[in-house]
């Protein structure tokens, strides 16, 4: 009798134990999901950003640029500057700033102080999801780990569905501050059940220098595979910055189209998510080729076609279902590389898509700025086709070097080994 009550223990405490993994895939999924909303709420309200804080179309345009750029910055630098502190307690602290900037920009009052806002947020935002990511091996184990990675970042589209459509409907009834202040309290809610639930130790816990990390940004198939995050990310950013005053001043969308817009171009991301993942299982890097020659095709096919409706639409949604194809690849080449030939520098492995991500916006966006500055909203889609050749170019060299990339691919459906 007492060897079934401990066999019926363990399989209580085995259940007990499974339970909580999954809460806690969840609230990685979740923190993905908050940190998307935080980046992305600004899409939906730029024109009554503008027009309440007194700044231009192109101005606002900095919250997204001047986001993404210390994102860039401070994600790689931090994940090299903490690696000799316990996972968990740098999760806090990050968990921390997270809260207090959404607090700065929810209760902002000039365009200044929620500018300074969106930098603080970018600066931790890329470092607490790479944090948040070196939780997956360990949690979700070797056949769910691809899985799990692809839900994380697959919350992105999420978070720009609800924080653009939404946050739209919502500055345009009742104000943009309450659309901050429902990204604010999601923060909220987030960071305390991950305080709450996310295990103390794990196996990235050990103490990794500066330098040991930093030998991973010398493999010529990772500083390639930045180029073409910064380049294919960038020329859709070029259109995809401004896509708000692009629907209403090119294509002449009212308040509730403009919502109803933003809503199905997110859910097509989440489709450009999933794409990514199936892409990668198949083609790997290789699969980046087809990519940029499509996005170059939808980019031009816009500036060919310019308000005519509902081929416009057709054009922005296609630009959508290619937007984060290249995602999954280069994540898989990113964490191959570290497993196989730097085990110490997986937190920087996982902030080089953060990174690149987001210089490629901060260049899209700044292209775009430059391009409704001076010749107006209806040229930024041929801008970001001229952006797409570039990175075009390098998604080359990037899938003729894929023999080297490769022989990483083995590890990506396993990465806790």
């Amino acid at each position: 009798m007492g060897q079934e009550q401990t066999t019926m223990a363990r399989r209580t405490r085995g259940s007990e134990v499974a339970a909580l993994t999954w809460v806690r895939l969840a609230l990685l999924v979740l923190l993905g999901f908050s940190l998307g909303c935080s980046e992305f709420i600004v899409i939906g309200i730029q024109t009554n950003l503008a027009h309440d804080l007194g700044v231009s179309i192109a101005q606002t345009g900095q919250l997204i640029s001047l986001f993404a750029l210390p994102y860039a910055v401070m994600t790689p630098l931090l994940a090299l500057l903490t690696g000799r502190f316990r996972r968990y307690t740098v999760m806090l602290a990050y968990l921390a700033l997270f809260c207090l900037a959404n607090v700065a920009s929810a209760f902002a009052t000039g365009f200044g102080v929620l500018l300074a806002a969106r930098m603080v947020l970018g600066s931790i935002s890329g470092a607490l999801l790479a944090v948040g990511v070196t939780f997956i091996p360990e949690l979700a184990g070797p056949r769910r780990s691809s899985l799990a990675l692809t839900l994380v970042y697959s919350s992105y589209s999420v978070a720009l569905i609800v924080s653009t459509s939404v946050g739209k409907v919502l500055a345009s009834t009742v104000g943009w501050h309450v659309a901050m202040y429902g990204t604010l309290a999601l923060a909220l809610a987030t960071s305390v059940l991950l305080a709450l639930l996310m295990p103390r130790t794990g196996q990235t816990d050990e103490p990794a220098t500066f330098a040991e990390q930093a030998r991973l940004l010398k493999e010529p198939s990772i500083l390639t595979g930045i180029l073409v995050f910064v380049f294919g990310i960038g020329s859709v950013y070029t259109f995809y910055g401004y896509v708000t005053p692009y629907l209403e001043q090119v294509l002449g969308m009212g308040t509730v189209g403009v919502s109803e817009t933003l809503l199905a171009y997110g859910a097509v991301t989440f489709v450009s998510n999933l794409m990514s993942g199936w892409l990668d299982a198949r083609f790997g890097l290789r699969s980046l080729l087809v990519t940029f020659l499509a996005q170059a095709v939808a980019l031009a096919g816009m500036f060919v076609v310019g308000p005519t409706m509902p081929l416009a639409l057709a054009f922005v949604m296609v630009v959508a279902l290619l937007m984060y194809v290249a995602s999954i690849p280069s994540v898989s080449n990113f964490m191959g590389v570290a497993r196989r030939r730097h085990p110490k520098a997986l937190t920087l492995a996982s902030s080089l898509e953060p990174l690149s991500f987001n210089v490629g916006i901060a260049f899209g966006t700044l292209v775009g700025g430059a391009v409704v500055s001076g010749p107006g909203i209806r040229t930024v889609r041929p801008g970001g086709r001229r952006a797409r050749a570039r990175g075009g170019r390098d998604g080359r060299r990037h899938a003729q070097a894929r023999p080297r990339a490769r022989l990483a691919r083995p590890v990506r459906a396993d990465p806790a080994s």
